[in-house]
């Protein structure tokens, strides 16, 4: 409970449950009016991690992977690069290898992805592991289980030392959202997040349901901002699991721009993690595109 008490002293109490779910009610209704223009569409395919996180993926994914990315810009003229390509710790290094546009991060999950279901050593271990093969980005999971317990310094302990092994790329926390209970606990680890370093603060896994939720963004947006408030440090924010369609992810574009504002809407600061996003975004602005990806 001191490290909640603080939460509270710091940041304020947040919303009940109840206040979240009516706030993020009437913005949808408000939301679904607004239309997708084309310049909202181009800036959301600039705002993904395209996302390969199956059991079966191999090397050659991480090739395939990277040839589409190097085409695109002779295929789709005037369509925005993705941010980012996010794959499996073994396939990092060989995307690296492959990917020619530089501009496009190298973004790996780590610390025993997706569940954080190990020993603490080795999770550092293949933190570093991932930095010395080139990561630019590493997305990894907050200890669900030690939160959910109530070990909240044990969690934040943890995070610090992860971001310690990482400090010289960007570091990504999810939050795994759907398997907290409120929107006190969503809070309270979106801050154990950010004070222990985070540059970002994720949603989901996409292995558990519910994923990505209006209600989880609305919440972590808002800690985010009473984190900055207080602090001046921007944390990004990153929507991830279950997210295919243009019209669901403009939803979480238009949450974080009415709280958190235009200098959030850049890859510096909000990612969209999907897979069949950027295919269905592409066909929107270009009919032929198929499934490209």
């Amino acid at each position: 409970m001191e490290l909640v008490n603080h939460f509270l002293e710091a940041y304020g109490p947040g919303e009940e449950d109840y206040t979240v779910q009516r706030q993020t009610r009437d913005f949808l209704s408000k939301a679904g009016r607004q239309p997708l223009s084309t310049g909202i569409l181009k800036k959301l395919m600039g705002l993904i991690d395209l996302t390969s996180l199956h059991t079966d993926d191999h090397l050659a994914k991480a090739r395939e992977l990277a040839r589409l990315v190097n085409q695109m810009p002779s295929r789709f003229s005037g369509i925005p690069l993705v941010a980012g390509i996010c794959v499996y710790p073994p396939l990092i290094e060989e995307l690296g290898k492959e990917l020619k546009q530089k501009e496009v991060a190298l973004v790996a999950v780590g610390g025993s992805f997706p569940t954080s279901q190990t020993f603490l050593s080795i999770k550092l271990a293949e933190c570093e592991l991932l930095v010395k093969k080139g990561a630019e980005e590493i997305d990894v999971v907050l200890p669900v289980g030690a939160f959910l317990a109530g070990e909240h310094q044990k969690v934040l302990d943890e995070l610090l030392l992860i971001r310690e092994v990482t400090k010289t790329v960007k570091l990504k926390v999810i939050l795994e959202t759907g398997l907290l209970q409120t929107a006190h606990q969503i809070r309270h680890a979106s801050f154990i997040a950010m004070e222990a370093g985070a540059d970002f603060i994720k949603t989901s896994t996409g292995k558990e349901k519910p994923a990505a939720t209006p209600d989880a963004v609305y919440i972590m947006a808002r800690a985010i901002r009473d984190f900055y408030s207080a602090t001046g440090k921007m944390t990004g924010i990153k929507p991830a699991g279950g997210i295919s369609t243009p019209e669901e992810v403009a939803i979480y574009y238009h949450l974080v721009e009415q709280i958190l504002g235009e200098k959030w809407l850049n890859a510096s600061f909000f990612r969209i993690g999907a897979s069949r996003l950027a295919n269905h975004i592409l066909n929107a602005l270009e009919p032929t595109a198929g499934s490209y990806f």
